[in-house]
């Protein structure tokens, strides 16, 4: 599964290789484009309902304390010129799983889901209380068709759960997302996102946690990650990133990216949990050395 992500941008739980005509008409390899993708932020639809119109929710198995669910998104491959696709990658449920049994608090911090994809660790921590969640994906369509579908369904189901003394048909009637203005979403290319938030009018404060899974099989983008770290994180803050040992046939891995992330000696790296399971796999923590 992995050979397909040479030539696809950085985007931690989406799998569905297309065909190879496709991917190379559609997509240049992250990092060696001609011009780098511009980010733009993407405004919540202001009809909430329809977006979930025709749209299966399905609940994701397994999490006890967080009810997740994931809307199918039927698009197919030639409308979608994205490498990559709508599955979600083991490493983000190995992330959520460490969330509940770490007992990861979200209340009342900031948090950029990197790479989102699906979106599922922002919506987590939008449904653990976080002040303020970012999604952000280097595919404009991604989050236009998945992430932010996914998160409106989410906060659409937490709203009814509150609200089980009134009729159903109220209820059905209009999705009631009243949190939704703590999310923001964004795509485009790492160091372009960075500067669009960097550049923004208003003071912008840094992420206290930023959630990234899947986006270190590349050691091509080692670099421009390092860099958005540095710049977006505040000097307490941390990332929890998960990924799995090595990444065969595009060569990147954990112990890579910690020897590069050590080389710069401006982070340190903390192994969290190994998962022993087929090929390893790792949550890690980076924090700043000297956060002063």
């Amino acid at each position: 599964g992995h050979k397909s992500m040479e030539n696809a941008a950085p985007s931690q739980d989406t799998d569905s290789p297309l065909s190879a005509a496709s991917s190379s008409r559609n997509l240049e390899p992250h990092g060696k484009q001609p011009s780098l993708r511009a980010a733009k932020e993407h405004a919540m639809p202001k009809d909430l309902k329809k977006m979930l119109e025709n749209k299966v929710i399905e609940t994701l198995p397994g999490f006890q304390h967080v009810k997740l669910s994931v809307v199918k998104t039927i698009l197919l491959k030639e409308n979608f010129p994205y490498e990559g696709g709508l599955k979600i990658w083991e490493c983000t449920f190995d992330l959520l799983a460490y969330f509940t049994k770490a007992k990861v608090k979200f209340a009342g911090k900031k948090v950029l889901d990197l790479g989102c994809g699906s979106g599922l660790l922002g919506i987590t921590a939008f449904k653990g209380g976080s002040k303020e969640i970012h999604f952000q994906d280097y595919n404009s369509m991604v989050i236009d068709e998945v992430t932010l579908p996914n998160v409106v369904a989410n906060s659409t189901l937490e709203d009814e759960e509150n609200d089980v003394n009134e009729p159903d048909v109220k209820r059905c009637r209009k999705p009631k997302v009243t949190q939704l203005y703590k999310c923001r979403f964004f795509s485009g290319e790492w160091s372009e996102f960075c500067k669009l938030v960097l550049s923004s009018e208003k003071l912008f404060v840094k992420y206290d946690l930023i959630l990234t899974s899947e986006t270190i099989y590349n050691p091509d983008y080692y670099s421009n990650l390092h860099q958005t770290f540095l710049r977006l994180l505040s000097k307490n803050g941390r990332v929890l990133l998960a990924s799995k040992a090595h990444y065969f046939g595009v060569g990147g891995g954990v112990h890579l990216f910690q020897k590069f992330v050590e080389e710069r000696d401006v982070f340190k790296t903390r192994i969290l949990k190994i998962i022993d399971e087929g090929l390893k796999r790792f949550i890690i923590e980076i924090t700043f050395k000297f956060p002063g």
